[in-house]
């Protein structure tokens, strides 16, 4: 019985999620589109996830990955390296339309190896000292991209990648609306599908690796790494593999937002992003997979839901402060405020072990 109603929920829990932007669409592309990033935040906080939750290591500078994803994507799906290298344009006189299942992989391991070359240095480094490196190297790609315009020009620095190609299956180009009869399937909608798609095979995947023996050994890790040395835990290599895990889903995400946007930027993977990464982790739950896929989404659609409230705000100061300013107030204030209630998150893992027994 109780496998049934298992069944029953994540049947009625999957036709919600297929319906929602067909739902959504009435009320206009732009929520579907919220809810198409508060997918890709799902795919890099489950990555984070990996890293912080799993292995206990404090990692600053994720959007890093997430840039390294979204400019590879750039650079093999536009007109960018043809129109700044003769040698590639003449290899590909007809433009450097790198298919989308051939840039996704590449991207996946390019981010994992990114993710090793940042753990490789800050194996024997811990919590504030690791996170100040891994911010570090946050700022450093955010940097690279945007002054690789000169002397080669390679990222077309601040002025960012654009005319980037979109995702197509089958003919079916997710960029273009699609018609069924006298109903039309947006672009953002079609893209939704896309991302679920993906969201779903992370979801298995980190629900694998936490049972595994693999996920184990980063829990114990997590807990006390002399004891888990002591055991017989390679943690240097769980330690590289956990950054390489974590950044590959950081490069799978940040490609599919350069193909889902058309065009990349510096100024999209900033310090904040980072921060706000590392917050749907903790907010929803250190962990805890339905945790933290709880605090991407609310932190995700939060900032586009106080856009009605801070509108009124605003009116009611005669226009002297700024709505931006008041979003990220408020954002700020319901996070202390969450913090304070539930420290172990919205959605904590369930106590086990010893700290069962103290709760007790």
């Amino acid at each position: 019985m109780n496998q049934d109603n298992k069944f029953l929920k994540y049947a009625a829990m999957g036709a919600a999620l297929l319906v929602l932007p067909l739902v959504l669409q009435f009320f206009g592309n732009a929520w579907v589109r919220i809810a198409d990033l508060a997918l890709l935040y799902v795919m890099l906080a489950l990555g984070l996830n990996i890293v912080v939750g799993y292995a206990g290591l404090l990692d600053l500078g994720y959007v890093a990955f997430y840039a390294v994803g979204a400019y590879l994507f750039g650079l093999l799906a536009s007109p960018q390296l043809t129109d700044n290298f003769a040698a590639i344009a003449a290899l590909f006189p007809n433009g450097l339309h790198t298919p989308w299942w051939v840039i996704i992989p590449v991207g996946a391991v390019v981010a994992a190896f990114a993710g090793a070359l940042l753990g490789a240095p800050t194996l024997k480094l811990r919590g504030d000292y690791l996170a100040i490196v891994t911010l570090g190297f946050g700022e450093i790609v955010r940097i690279f991209m945007n002054n690789l315009d000169h002397p080669i020009n390679i990222t077309n620095g601040p002025k960012g990648l654009g005319q980037i190609d979109s995702i197509s299956f089958f003919g079916l180009d997710l960029a273009k609306r699609l018609s069924i009869g006298s109903f039309d399937i947006s672009s953002v909608t079609l893209y939704y599908y896309l991302f679920l798609v993906l969201v779903v095979l992370t979801v298995i995947i980190c629900y694998r690796l936490q049972d595994s023996r693999i996920g184990r050994a980063w829990m114990a890790i997590r807990e006390d790494e002399i004891a888990a040395k002591a055991m017989g835990i390679n943690t240097r290599n769980m330690k590289l593999l956990a950054f390489g895990m974590g950044a590959s889903f950081g490069g799978v995400a940040g490609a599919m937002f350069g193909a889902f946007q058309g065009f990349v930027s510096p100024e999209s993977f900033s310090l904040m992003e980072s921060v706000m990464i590392v917050a749907m982790v903790v907010l929803g739950g250190i962990g805890h997979i339905p945790g933290v896929i709880l605090g991407a989404v609310l932190l995700s659609a939060l900032p586009e839901v106080l856009r009605y409230v801070a509108g009124p705000l605003q009116a009611m100061t005669d226009g002297r402060l700024d709505s931006a300013i008041l979003r990220q107030l408020l954002i700020a204030l319901a996070m202390i405020i969450v913090m304070l209630l539930r420290p172990r998150g919205l959605w904590p893992a369930p106590e086990h072990g010893k700290s069962l027994q103290q709760v007790r």
